[in-house]
């Protein structure tokens, strides 16, 4: 029996790991084995919604064990440290309680087949101060730090409110994660009245979204680019664009023009990585940020039995460019994946990967959001916002979970979303 190892449980680690349990795992013709440093799965698109206290990421979170037993594949929780090619095993880091003792040794995990889905972090690009003073919003324990932070901010406000109080939130960064944190504050903050912050209101939000580029959402079309700016502007988010960000302190932020930016909260949106112990591991061929080189089947281009899929692979499409880090991106890629697996199983030709553009959503808090669909089928592109779009954007999580629970559950699942709307505060507070 073939034993595949997928490491990484984020959107196509797990939605691979799932379609190989219920296929090969469910027909005993594969031993699938997913291994993550965490316990639970969280769509990553929705972590700003959590470090707001907008989603309840106890409700949304899959259980890993728990999934794998419905799904016929196994899991096991560590950090991947090394890849001992030539044994064919990965190597677990040593696994430590909160207070630094071991617990558990370094592990190794046979594989014929091994698929690294890792992820992506943020990356400070080596800036002064940035580690030590910024959140970056790029796991669910970030999000629980930054909400943490607010709600003391928050509480601050309603337990000695003046005539000046303020909350001075500074992000760096005008992607998505930038722009749809900047909505998603001003509608919690608007929200948290209704639950004993009486003295907070709105207007002592002070959101600043720092951009080093001529325009936010560099990666999307202007015309999007434009109605998210002008959205954000409505809300009295303060967007400075052609800002370069030279150092961080406990103060706020400093600009390459000798500015600083006073802040209270400071988040780094600004980039990102692949975890710099993948540089050069196992002597596989990596980017600059760490991403692991594939070819046209998403094969490492040094050996064919390990694969890349999702932000920690770098693709080069036929002309040339880049395939994008998205959730998009991974779906696709993880689809491909499981496809060449299971002809590498029955001695077929292998599906080389073909990146297609659906379009680019951003998410501006409640009914609010602009978007593109579409992206380059050849028919141009088709701009939508507003309650549509809305309906877009959260389709493409139902999608996601589509693939990972199925039409069946996914209805159930939406049933239950419906139903805890009404039990349960519409923020969470703690």
């Amino acid at each position: 029996m073939k034993k595949i190892v997928v490491v990484g449980g984020g959107a196509g680690g797990l939605e691979l790991a799932t379609k190989l349990g219920n296929t090969l795992g469910k027909s005993k013709r594969a031993h699938v084995t997913l291994v993550d440093r965490n316990t639970s799965h969280l769509w990553k698109p929705l972590l700003h919604e959590i470090a707001v206290g907008t989603m309840d990421e106890g409700v949304d979170a899959v259980s890993y064990r728990g999934h794998a037993i419905n799904n016929h594949f196994y899991f096991r929780v560590g950090t991947l440290a090394d890849i001992d090619r030539t044994a064919k095993q990965i190597v677990l880091a040593p696994m430590c309680d909160d207070d630094g003792v071991e617990f558990l040794p370094s592990t190794r995990i046979d594989y014929d087949y091994l698929v690294l889905a890792i992820g992506s972090t943020s990356n400070d690009f080596n800036t002064p101060g940035i580690k030590e003073n910024c959140i970056f919003l790029d796991s669910p324990t970030q999000a629980h730090k930054f909400r943490n932070k607010l709600l003391n901010q928050l509480l601050r406000i309603q337990r000695l409110p003046s005539a000046d109080s303020q909350v001075r939130i500074a992000i760096v960064g005008g992607g998505a994660t930038g722009v749809e944190l900047s909505a998603e504050l001003h509608h919690a903050v608007a929200d948290i009245h209704n639950y004993g912050f009486n003295e907070v209101t709105t207007s002592q939000l002070k959101v600043t979204l720092i951009e080093a580029g001529p325009r936010i959402l560099p990666a999307l079309p202007e015309r999007i680019s434009a109605s998210a700016h002008g959205e954000l502007v409505k809300i009295d988010v303060d967007v400075k664009l052609n800002t370069m960000i030279t150092s961080a302190s406990n103060e706020g932020l400093h600009t390459k023009d000798g500015e600083l930016i006073a802040a209270d909260l400071m988040v780094w949106a600004a980039g990102i990585k692949v975890p710099d112990f993948m540089a050069k591991i196992a002597g596989l061929e990596t980017n600059r940020i760490n991403q692991i080189h594939v070819n046209e089947f998403l094969q490492s281009t040094r050996d064919e039995t390990i694969f890349a899929i999702g932000d920690c692979a770098q693709f080069i499409s036929a002309d040339g460019s880049r395939v994008p880090p998205r959730a998009q991106s991974a779906h696709q890629m993880a689809s491909t994946c499981y496809q060449n697996l299971r002809a590498l199983l029955n001695n077929k030709p292998l599906k080389a990967y073909k990146y297609t553009d659906h379009g680019s959503l951003v998410n501006l808090a409640s009914y609010s959001t602009v978007g593109s669909l579409m992206g380059n089928l050849g028919k141009g592109t088709m701009f939508i916002e507003g309650r549509l779009a809305r309906l877009v954007y959260i389709s493409l999580y139902r999608m996601h979970q589509v693939a990972i629970y199925g039409f069946i559950k996914t209805g159930l699942v939406m049933l239950a979303g419906r139903i805890n709307r009404w039990l349960r505060p519409r923020l969470k507070l703690h």
